[in-house]
């Protein structure tokens, strides 16, 4: 029998024997008595077509349609505007502008947020409320006044132990700026 598969949007063509034959009609679920090897052979193909060959066209079109290919300028009067695409450079893919970040970058962000906060904490192992408030201001980027709010303590105390916590930190990291 030979086969059609589908490889990287070409069909290639491989000669089974009688027995990959068989092994393929009960792999792939297939039922029917008595039909003649011709007709075996068919369902065979017709099968492998449903569930391997299949071309990833009509995913890809699904999952794009909306997206304009030609975009036009934003608009500067308020109005709703599209992504601006230079028709000239053939380098330019929506795909790969719609795609802002990857696994791979955030696993690293995150293993040296990790490391960083550890740091913090080893150094300021004998105030950890320094600690806190300088990871939460200074590392994730939350307000003075925000943080003393969550935590009901005034605004004036928390940039006090903020400045001994950078003094500190100052102290037993030189070559690190904070």
């Amino acid at each position: 029998m030979e086969l059609k598969i589908r490889y990287e949007n070409e069909m290639q063509t491989i000669e089974l024997d009688s027995a990959a034959t068989d092994q393929l009609w009960v792999s792939l679920s297939l039922e029917g008595e008595g039909l003649s090897q011709e007709e075996r052979e068919k369902r065979i193909q017709e099968e492998w077509d449903k569930q391997y060959n299949r071309p990833e066209y009509n995913v890809w079109h699904r999952e794009t349609r909306h997206i304009d290919p030609t975009p036009k300028r934003k608009r500067m009067d308020g109005r709703r505007g599209y992504i601006q695409g230079d028709p000239d450079d053939a380098a330019f893919d929506i795909m790969d502008y719609l795609l802002t970040t990857n696994d791979i970058e955030m696993h690293d962000h995150n293993f040296e947020y990790q490391d960083v906060c550890a740091w913090v904490r080893k150094v300021l192992a004998k105030k950890p409320e320094w600690a806190d408030a300088f990871i939460a201001i200074r590392l994730d980027g939350e307000s003075v006044r925000e943080y003393a709010a969550r935590i009901g303590a005034d605004e004036n105390n928390i940039s006090q132990k903020l400045k001994r916590a950078e003094k500190k930190l100052k102290e037993n990291y030189k070559d690190r700026q904070i």
